[in-house]
C-alpha cells in the first residue's frame, strides 16, 4: 500500500518544532541547481524526519518500552535523537565497519549501540525487539519512515513552486519515495530521479527487473557512499517503479569530486552518500531532464580523515556556462 501526500502532511506535522526545516541553497557555479542541505539537521542528515515520525505514531506504552533500529549510522542517530525528544530508550544495531564518527554520535545521544557483522544487523535487531517489547523502527521499510522522508518534497514545492527535475539519492528507497510522492503530488509536471553509486546499483537493477534485485554485502561495501549500500524492500520498490522517473549512477571519482565543490564553492561539510544527488548534475547532465533543479543533500557525517583526503584531491569537476 503506497503512501499518500495525506501520509505526508501528517508527517510535517508530527515532526514540526524537532525537526529543522531546511532551506534551498542556490549553487555558486549552476544557475539552475539548488541542494537542499539536510546536512543540517541536529543530526546531520535527513533521517531525523522519518524517525521523529515513527516515534511519534507510537502510543505511549509502546514509547515506554523503547525502540530499536539497525543503522550503518545516520538513521541510528536520528532514532536516538527523536527517542531522546520523547524519553524513550533506544538501542541501535550497527554492523561492524561503520565510519565511528557515527557510532559515537549516537553513542553521545544516549543510545544503546550493539555492533554486529552487517550481515547480522536485521536479525539482532529482531532478536531485541522480540526479547525486550521495543518497537523495530526500520530505517527505510516502513510506511511512517517514507512519510516522514517525504516532508522533503514538500518543502522543495513550497520553496520553488515551478521546480523540474528532483534529484534524490537511494539506498533503501525511504527517502526517493517519500520525495516522489510529495513532489508527483504537488508538481505532476516535475521529474525525480534517484541517484546511486554505480558501485551499489541494486536499485537501477531492480527497477529494470521489476523485482528486488539483491547485491550482496561484498559488492555494496565497495563504496565510500556508506549510507547508500542497503538494498530496496518490496514497499520502497512499489513505490519507485510507481513514482520515479528513472535513476542515474556515479562513479566513486565522481562523487568525490562533488563532495569538494561543495565543501569549497557551496561552503557545505557533505559525506559521500549526500553529495550524489550533485554528482549526478555534474557528471550525468546528458542523462537528466533540463531545467531547474534540487538536489537533495542528504547527510554531512563524514570521517574527518576522509574529509581531509577527499579536500586533497584536485577540483577537476567540469565548469556550468552560465
Amino acid at each position: 500500500m503506497l503512501i499518500s501526500i495525506e501520509d505526508v502532511r501528517v508527517a510535517a506535522d508530527d515532526i514540526a518544532g524537532t525537526v529543522v526545516r531546511t532551506p534551498l541553497l542556490p549553487t555558486p557555479w549552476d544557475d539552475e541547481l539548488w541542494v537542499k542541505p539536510e546536512s543540517l539537521q541536529p543530526v546531520g542528515s535527513f533521517k531525523l524526519r522519518g524517525a521523529t515520525h515513527a516515534v511519534a505514531r507510537l502510543d505511549p506504552a509502546a514509547r515506554s518500552r523503547g525502540v530499536v533500529t539497525h543503522s550503518s549510522g545516520n538513521h541510528g542517530q536520528a532514532l536516538a535523537y527523536a527517542a531522546r525528544a520523547f524519553s524513550a530508550p533506544c538501542t541501535v544495531v550497527v554492523p561492524e565497519g561503520a565510519p565511528q564518527v557515527k557510532v559515537d554520535r549516537i553513542r553521545a545521544l544516549g543510545a544503546e549501540v550493539v555492533l554486529v557483522p552487517p550481515a547480522r544487523r536485521l536479525t539482532e535487531a529482531e532478536r531485541i525487539a522480540a526479547d525486550t517489547g521495543a518497537a523495530l523502527v526500520p530505517p527505510f521499510d516502513d510506511r511512517r519512515i517514507i512519510a516522514g522522508q517525504g516532508t522533503i518534497g514538500l518543502e522543495i514545492v513550497a520553496d520553488l513552486p515551478d521546480v523540474d527535475v528532483v534529484l534524490v539519492p537511494v539506498g533503501g528507497g525511504g527517502l526517493s519515495s517519500g520525495v516522489a510522492t510529495a513532489v508527483k503530488a504537488l508538481r505532476p509536471s516535475a521529474a525525480v530521479f534517484g541517484v546511486e553509486p554505480a558501485l551499489a546499483a541494486d536499485a537501477r537493477d531492480s527497477l529494470a527487473a521489476g523485482e528486488v534485485v539483491v547485491w550482496d554485502i561484498e559488492r555494496t561495501y565497495r563504496t565510500s557512499a556508506d549510507g547508500l549500500r542497503t538494498n530496496l524492500s518490496a514497499l520502497t520498490l512499489a513505490h519507485l517503479r510507481e513514482r520515479l522517473d528513472g535513476i542515474v549512477t556515479v562513479t566513486e571519482e565522481e562523487i568525490a569530486l562533488a563532495m569538494g565543490r561543495l565543501v569549497r564553492e557551496a561552503r557545505l561539510v557533505v559525506e559521500p552518500s549526500g553529495a550524489v544527488a550533485v554528482a549526478a548534475r555534474l557528471f550525468r547532465r546528458d542523462e537528466l531532464p533540463p531545467g531547474r533543479t534540487v538536489a537533495v543533500i542528504t547527510g554531512g557525517n563524514v570521517d574527518p580523515a576522509m574529509l581531509g583526503s577527499t579536500l586533497a584531491t584536485p577540483a577537476t569537476a567540469p565548469a556550468v556556462e552560465r
